[in-house]
């Protein structure tokens, strides 16, 4: 075993020999084969241990154990002793999340304390496999499968091609001790059901189960990071960004195979569910515009042609602009304010507007847009509802509700980054003008 394990940490580049790790140790069978492994291996490593004083003598014996082996073999002791009831407790949690937390956060305070490589756990085969099925009883789809990764960040799994049986036989051939928890034994948690009861009965059906489910994980793993790599490309030509916004043509999900994984697939870095976009999926039949889900952080909006997902942001507070000011920031970006003579160049630009100054009431006002609102367009000399308008213009709905217009008095000067108001334009009367300008 100790010429395999040499040989995986070497071609996966997993372990350093020139560097020091901290080896995350119970005193159990498998973190003891581990720190024995690296041992024999000749890696330097200081030795981390947790008591987490849920048995009693039995944690006690445990941590008197570690002690007693890492001084035994020369090596560098750390030790917390935590209340993990009252830890689970005042945060609302179990027990079980409760240790994971103190575990994972004293380790790493310990790594970066002494500046050291990598943290090594001693997760094997017959982990990974338990984790996979729990993973998939939760319903985490394809990637449920990918299980535990042999190094993510700082952590490192060096024994996830041992099984059980094989760390075991190490330790029995080589008359080395560990120490047994009397949890493990017990089936009050998922994991130690799904160990003592449900993955003997499924290796009972099938006289090579153990290794077709590792073969066929194996295979799916695959398939996802294939189809991972697929989404990417998919993405990268059928989404459409503009500023905060992303868009997706109907025509080019509708009939896509697999359309409500690639909607998971692009919706949940957003906050959105698998139940959401199942939903979200089945409505692409007949789109109905209006339709809006919602997660978290943004909203996913069924416009004419296209869903439009948007982040949401909190209400605009109105912005005074007095004579004197020089420049302000919107959502939109930053404007300069300048005060010129005209004539000037014309600029053409909607993200610009050029007001006859004298037409203007100081302070000027910016504010969101509301029901009922009316201005008369440039070039047109009756009054339009700003509603009406904005469908005139093709404004989607998700960018409806964040268009902003420019107030001077109570008439509204600028619909800003679409048109001006036809009254506030510069005229050859127009001595003096507003420079409004997106920087």
């Amino acid at each position: 075993m100790l010429d395999i394990f040499r040989s995986h940490v070497s071609s996966k580049n997993l372990i350093d020999p020139q560097c020091t790790y901290l080896l995350a140790c119970s005193g159990g069978m498998d973190s003891m084969c581990l720190g024995n492994l690296l041992t024999q291996a000749g890696i330097s490593f200081e030795v981390a241990h947790l008591n987490f004083q849920l048995r009693g003598s039995e944690s006690i014996g445990d941590e008197e154990f570690v002690r007693s082996w890492a001084k035994d073999h020369g090596l560098t002791f750390h030790l917390k002793q935590a209340d993990t009831e009252s830890y689970a407790l005042a945060r609302g949690i179990s027990i079980q999340m409760a240790a994971r937390e103190i575990r994972y956060a004293f380790f790493e305070e310990i790594r970066a304390a002494q500046n050291l490589h990598g943290i090594l756990l001693a997760h094997h085969e017959d982990d990974q496999l338990e984790t996979i099925f729990l993973n998939l009883l939760r319903g985490t789809g394809i990637e449920g499968v990918y299980g535990m990764a042999d190094r993510k960040g700082w952590l490192i799994r060096p024994l996830l091609p041992f099984s059980r049986t094989d760390i075991q036989s190490f330790m029995e051939l080589n008359q080395l001790k560990w120490r047994d928890d009397s949890s493990n034994n017990k089936s009050d948690y998922k994991r130690n059901n799904l160990r003592i009861n449900g993955l003997p009965a499924i290796y009972n059906l099938e006289k090579d189960a153990r290794k077709n489910l590792l073969t066929s994980f194996q295979r799916l793993k695959d398939t996802g990071k294939a189809f991972s790599g697929l989404f990417e490309t998919w993405k990268k030509t059928a989404i459409r960004e503009e500023s905060n916004f992303q868009f997706l043509a109907y025509e080019s999900i509708q009939n896509q195979p697999g359309a409500a994984t690639l909607l998971y697939f692009w919706l949940r870095l957003y906050g959105f569910n698998s139940d959401q976009t199942q939903v979200i999926a089945s409505s692409l039949g007949q789109p109905k515009s209006g339709v809006v889900f919602k997660s978290a952080t943004h909203l996913l909006h069924f416009d004419r042609m296209e869903l439009i997902l948007a982040p949401i942001v909190e209400d605009f507070k109105p912005i005074l602009i007095r004579e004197s000011d020089s420049g302000l920031s919107l959502p939109e970006g930053q404007f300069s304010i300048t005060p010129q003579k005209w004539p000037a160049q014309l600029d053409k630009n909607p993200m610009h507007a050029q007001l006859d100054t004298a037409r203007l009431e100081f302070p000027l006002q910016i504010r969101t847009w509301q029901e009922g609102d009316k201005f008369v367009p440039l070039g047109m000399t009756s009054s339009k509802k700003i509603s009406d308008f904005l469908i005139d213009s093709k404004i989607p709905l998700a960018k409806k509700r964040d268009v902003k217009v420019l107030v001077s008095g109570k008439e509204i000067v600028w619909v800003i980054g679409l048109r001006i108001a036809d009254w506030a334009k510069c005229t050859p009367a127009t001595q003096r003008m507003l420079y409004i300008k997106k920087t």
